[in-house]
Parts: C-alpha cells; sequence; structure tokens
C-alpha cells in the first residue's frame, strides 16, 4: 500500500508522528510536507494528497491540520475522494469497513499523538466490507458524477 501524507502548519507535529508510524508498519508514503515551520494554507498541502490518490498513484492519503475540519473540507471537493475526519479509533474502523474512506484527515490540535496512531493503524490496516456496503458508495459516486 502506497501512502501520501501531508499537513498544514497546525499538524506538522503529529504527521510527523504518522510518518514514524508508517515507517514502523512498512508502508511505502510520500510526505508533502511542509518542511518550513512557518504559516501556510491547507489547501496547499491537501490538494496534492486528494489528486494522487484519486489518481491512482497513491492507496490512501493522510491530511493533518489544527482541527483536521479544512483539509477533510478540501479533499472532497477532489472526484473519488471520501475523506473521513476522525478523532476516534471506532470511526476510523467503520469508515473503512462501510464507507470505503481513501483519505483519512485528522487534528493535531483535538488528539494527541497515542490515539492519532491507533485511528492512523486501525485506519490502515482494515478493509472494506463491500456488500451492502458496495451499494451505497455506488449512490455516493452518483451524486458526485452530477455535480
Amino acid at each position: 500500500m502506497k501512502i501520501a501524507i501531508s499537513s498544514d502548519h497546525g499538524g506538522n507535529n503529529l504527521r510527523k508522528e504518522i510518518v514514524n508510524l508508517l515507517e514502523e508498519l512498512g508502508m511505502e508514503y510520500e510526505d508533502f510536507g511542509p518542511i518550513a515551520e512557518g504559516s501556510v494554507d491547507y489547501p496547499d498541502y491537501a490538494l496534492p494528497v486528494a489528486e494522487g490518490v484519486a489518481s491512482g498513484k497513491f492507496d490512501r492519503g493522510i491530511l493533518i491540520c489544527g482541527t483536521g475540519i479544512g483539509m477533510s473540507i478540501t479533499a472532497n471537493k477532489v472526484k473519488g475522494i471520501r475523506c473521513a475526519l476522525v478523532h476516534d479509533v471506532f470511526s476510523a474502523k467503520a469508515t473503512r469497513c462501510h464507507n470505503d474512506s481513501n483519505v483519512l484527515a485528522m487534528g493535531e490540535r483535538v488528539i494527541g499523538p497515542g490515539l492519532a496512531r491507533e485511528i492512523a493503524k486501525t485506519w490502515l490496516l482494515t478493509d472494506f466490507e463491500g456488500g451492502r456496503h458496495e451499494r451505497r458508495i455506488e449512490k455516493i459516486s452518483t451524486v458526485e458524477a452530477k455535480n
């Protein structure tokens, strides 16, 4: 599995934690930054990840900002992206099992590094169940195609 990961300035520390987790899990990844510590605009960092996942270059993406809200809103503007803003382990599992989310958003100012690692690990290692959930994903795609 190949992962794209990025943050804005508000998610830098948590991004580094999740990069360490990806390395521990032996997952291939590309870190889109930012490298500098100064203030940056989250859409500039969310879009490359979302577009990379939508194009198939990456299997999944992880986005982190202060709350995760701006990143998730931006990512969900890209056709084919199902970005879930998650701050608990149960939702991380549910969004993979039921929603086949392909991008995870988290907020560094909302959760700590230990919980973020558990959320990301659960999300990365959980498969989509398919079945009745497949029909619902197809309905989302139909709505998306109309816009």
